[in-house]
């Protein structure tokens, strides 16, 4: 048997997720190896670095309260990163695990190859541990807590200032986004507000679309976006 989903996942479950993958971080090698930082006894000095680096979650998010998603907090809950800084796993958070590729730049196919490479690495190592498989439905895809992440359960964003967008007004550039099928966030995260005018703009959709497809609809999309903020800056002067 697997372990629960966050709203109902049993303390004992989520203790065993977080010790097979401190065995599974164990064992990565390259480009991946990096260290796992447990929320339980963390070091101050550990976690302002992981807070300054924008690494950290943190409990308080009324939407994973109300769904019982921060019980027993925060104990079983942790972060991975490699040296680079570049590849993470949240570890307990909303899911189980959310694997992370990220850096700064505009070379999407190296973080996309990051990413797949550390989605094999994390699922090929799991399987070995215990014999377990990520949850995959035929026709729903992979299996998350928020219906929302069904299909792929991918989310693929970039940061990215929008100086003429934003004096034209969120509801405009929200529109817009919604004609590319983009969706776009403040840069501190789904439910963290919008500030200054740079935005996190990834692909609105998770189900029906391969990741190849989502990843090349968010960068279409914010190519088209940027070329129209010239245009609006140009208007705006």
């Amino acid at each position: 048997d697997g372990f629960g989903l966050s709203p109902g996942i049993t303390k004992e479950q989520r203790l065993g997720v977080e010790k097979l993958m401190k065995t599974a971080f164990g064992k990565f090698s390259g480009e991946l190896a990096g260290e796992y930082y447990p929320l339980t006894g963390m070091d101050e000095k550990v976690r302002q670095q992981l807070v300054d680096d924008h690494f950290l979650f943190m409990s308080g998010d009324p939407n994973l309260q109300v769904a019982g998603m921060e019980r027993d907090w925060p104990e079983g809950r942790g972060i991975f990163h490699n040296k680079e800084k570049t590849f993470l796993v949240w570890v307990n958070e909303e899911d189980q695990l959310r694997i992370i590729s990220m850096q700064k730049g505009g070379d999407v196919l190296g973080v996309f190859k990051r990413l797949a490479n550390g989605i094999k690495a994390v699922g090929t190592t799991v399987k070995k541990e215990s014999g377990k498989d990520f949850i995959l439905d035929e026709k729903y895809g992979y299996v998350h807590s928020c219906p929302t992440n069904l299909g792929t359960g991918m989310r693929a964003s970039v940061h990215i200032d929008l100086p003429g967008w934003t004096a034209a007004g969120l509801d405009k550039l929200k529109a817009r986004c919604e004609e590319l099928a983009l969706q776009p966030r403040g840069t501190r995260g789904e439910s963290g507000g919008q500030t200054g005018h740079t935005y996190d703009i990834s692909n609105k959709h998770r189900l029906g679309y391969s990741e190849v497809q989502l990843v090349q609809t968010m960068i279409d999309g914010v190519n088209k976006l940027y070329e129209e903020d010239l245009e609006l800056q140009k208007q705006q002067e």
